[in-house]
């Protein structure tokens, strides 16, 4: 028998989908969200999908409206200030977090300096709140302000913008925008430029916003001050010593410091820093690979696989950003065979069981940035076999919501 909680359900969705796909068949489908990251396109396309009753985006819909329903009755907010520890700078609305792979050395009676031991993270680690509630800030808007794309109902965009405000925005609980004291090190020192990958998706709160700008809880100098606040991080990541450390490393981290830089420019409408920056990118790129497309850097870690997937969505994702600056980068090469898709095809082989990995990798293989490599792969260079082999991989991942809904 039919739960008739789930009917009404469904009627809502698809009544309020339904109302406003009215509105934009009558202006022709002419306007779709300006976003970052998200391909406004696509995600006007699901919506016309779900109108005409999809199953596959309906379910995701419904499974994403569940998830935002509990987030909007549970109403939990995040803070810099809900840690127990208070940074160096006797300023607790600094962000503040340790090194995930350093431990304390065994050899010293107080364990000073801790020693690195890559790809083993430190339970210790999770002691310090904020990059716990960063991770969830970022999910949670995206979760909220994509409910309220597809349903046009308000409640979901009042609490994205709460837990915006409450982050960033409000006097009381916001973060400072400076990563001063990200991934000290026990006994070394305070903050490192390293710690800046935790940052590296917080463009998704920058589309989150864009998604639900001019609701009654989202006004103009709400926005106007969010845009302020990403481009105030972005002047420190830009002139900071420890950003300019970042800046200079070599691997992932490079990857996603360009990737965080042309982000936060768009958001902050500083299109001369996302120009030069893409050409930061473009070096970078030229000296992280090698002509067939593999990854030494990242080949070199214990956890290989991981950070060369990692490496490669990062390269996916600021393709997708120069997009919003009329640039492409999906063939971009400055040697024979440096390029994403040569990277892409390299790791083809052992997706296809046709090749055992044969590098180090010390916990279980995933495939979540995997996937949404590939679908982006399949769209930019016209070849469904990438799709085809998403769906082999982890069909799990492939058909969550999330990706469902913005792929």
């Amino acid at each position: 028998m039919v739960n008739p909680k789930i009917v009404i359900s469904f009627l809502f969705i698809f009544s309020s989908v339904s109302s406003l796909q009215a509105q934009q068949n009558s202006s022709k489908h002419s306007s779709f969200p300006k976003t970052l990251a998200i391909d406004g396109k696509v995600l006007q396309k699901n919506l016309e999908l779900i109108t005409a009753n999809d199953p596959d985006k309906v379910k995701a819909l419904t499974s994403l409206l569940k998830k935002a329903d509990k987030l909007v009755l549970e109403a939990k907010t995040f803070s810099v200030m809900d840690k127990k520890q208070v940074p160096p700078s006797g300023d607790k609305h600094d962000y503040m977090s340790t090194g995930p792979y350093w431990w304390p050395d065994p050899s010293k009676p107080d364990g000073l300096p801790y020693i690195k031991k890559d790809g083993q993270r430190n339970p210790t680690y999770y002691d310090i709140s904020d990059s716990v509630e960063i991770d969830k800030v970022e999910d949670c808007t995206m979760t909220l302000a994509l409910a309220y794309f597809f349903t046009k109902d308000n409640k979901y965009a009042d609490f994205a913008a709460k837990l915006m405000k409450t982050w960033f925005l409000d006097a009381e609980t916001r973060q400072n925008p400076n990563l001063n004291f990200g991934q000290g090190i026990p006994g070394l020192n305070t903050g490192r430029g390293t710690g800046i990958i935790e940052t590296r998706d917080l463009f998704r709160v920058g589309d989150a916003a864009l998604l639900i700008q001019g609701t009654p809880n989202w006004n103009t100098n709400d926005h106007e001050e969010l845009k302020k606040w990403f481009s105030d991080y972005l002047t420190w990541m830009l002139e900071s010593p420890i950003g300019k450390d970042e800046a200079d490393s070599n691997n992932n981290h490079g990857t996603f410091y360009s990737e965080q830089v042309i982000a936060f420019a768009l958001f902050s409408n500083r299109l001369d820093v996302v120009t030069s920056e893409i050409e930061v990118f473009k070096n970078r790129m030229e000296n992280q690979l090698n002509r067939d497309g593999s990854q030494p850097f990242e080949l070199l870690r214990t956890k290989s696989w991981s950070y060369v997937n990692m490496n490669l969505y990062g390269y996916f994702l600021i393709s997708k950003l120069a997009e919003n600056n009329n640039i492409s980068l999906w063939n971009q090469q400055k040697s024979e065979g440096k390029n994403m898709k040569n990277a892409l095809d390299w790791i083809v082989p052992y997706l296809k069981n046709e090749k055992k990995w044969e590098y180090e990798q010390i916990q279980k293989i995933g495939y979540e940035e995997t996937i949404k490599i590939l679908k982006l792969a399949a769209n930019k260079y016209s070849n469904p076999e990438y799709e085809n082999l998403a769906k082999m991989i982890d069909l799990k991942t492939y058909n969550s919501d999330i990706i469902q809904l913005t792929n």
